[in-house]
């Protein structure tokens, strides 16, 4: 190498957007999840699907530990109301608040306020467009400070 050389520093200028898809709870139905999470893929994001029956502790484990910007849980068992606000509590134990967390599945309207106000920043019930959850995501998650040389 010459004097005063030095290599090329190639910095990413934007970053994949990392979603986690999970199925809390005893809902053993996966089919929806998995439409989303291929969806999300098919759209430039980083998908990580945990599988079936997972805790709110493993859910939030598994995004702590994958470095997510978004949280999608997919609810058909009706334990949403229990479900969704243990996610939330986790997150904020963990100083996970730049990490949206959205909902799907089937979710009464009578409870999306109540989710909305533990926050959860938006629900998607049966037969919502793909594409109106790829532009919410992308709409919706804050950029990440890419580390300086």
């Amino acid at each position: 190498m010459s004097p005063g050389f030095s290599p090329e520093v190639v910095v990413p200028t934007e970053q994949k957007i990392r979603v986690l898809v999970a199925k809390p709870g005893l809902d053993g139905h996966d089919r929806g999840a998995k439409v989303i999470a291929r969806a999300l893929r098919d759209a430039g994001m980083e998908v990580i699907y945990t599988g079936l029956r997972q805790t709110p502790e493993m859910v939030v484990t598994a995004a702590l530990q994958e470095d997510v910007h978004v949280i999608g849980l997919s609810i058909l068992s009706g334990a949403h109301n229990v479900i969704v606000p243990r996610v939330m509590d986790l997150l904020k134990q963990n100083s996970m608040d730049d990490v949206i967390v959205i909902v799907g599945g089937i979710i009464p309207d009578q409870d999306i306020e109540s989710l909305t106000k533990a926050g959860v920043a938006a629900i998607f019930q049966p037969g919502t467009a793909m594409d109106e959850i790829v532009t919410f995501i992308r709409n919706n998650v804050k950029p990440r400070n890419v580390p300086t040389l």
